[in-house]
């Protein structure tokens, strides 16, 4: 190294985070990121395909961070290779499925 690469002094800056935490998305934003109507995704929610929450009886509905990662997977599936919602919705419901399996698996291997 030379003399005047070592005496190169980077600044220290500190910067104050808030906590990251999980996000609620409206029924509207979580159609339009995933390109479908709006009551496509109210229907979807009574069939169960995805889970749709209400912070109370008066709200309306709102999906985690992990539902609308799903319904982005099951509109993927659905659009790009051709499957029809009954086998998306397997597909989606299998790797759900293999996930827990794979959180379990870590649980019981421990740190």
């Amino acid at each position: 190294m030379t003399d005047s690469a070592a005496e190169t002094r980077y600044p220290l800056v500190l910067v104050r985070l808030r906590e990251a935490g999980p996000s609620n998305h409206s029924i509207d934003d979580a159609a339009r990121m995933a390109g479908i109507h709006p009551e496509l995704l109210r229907h979807y929610g009574r069939l169960g395909i995805f889970r749709v929450s209400m912070s109370n009886p008066d709200a309306e509905p709102v999906l985690d961070d992990d539902s609308l990662f799903e319904l982005l997977r099951f509109e993927h599936y659905r659009r790009h290779h051709g499957l029809n919602r009954r086998t998306a919705r397997l597909i989606c419901d299998l790797l759900r499925e293999v996930e827990r399996l794979q959180a379990e698996l870590r649980f019981r291997r421990g740190p």
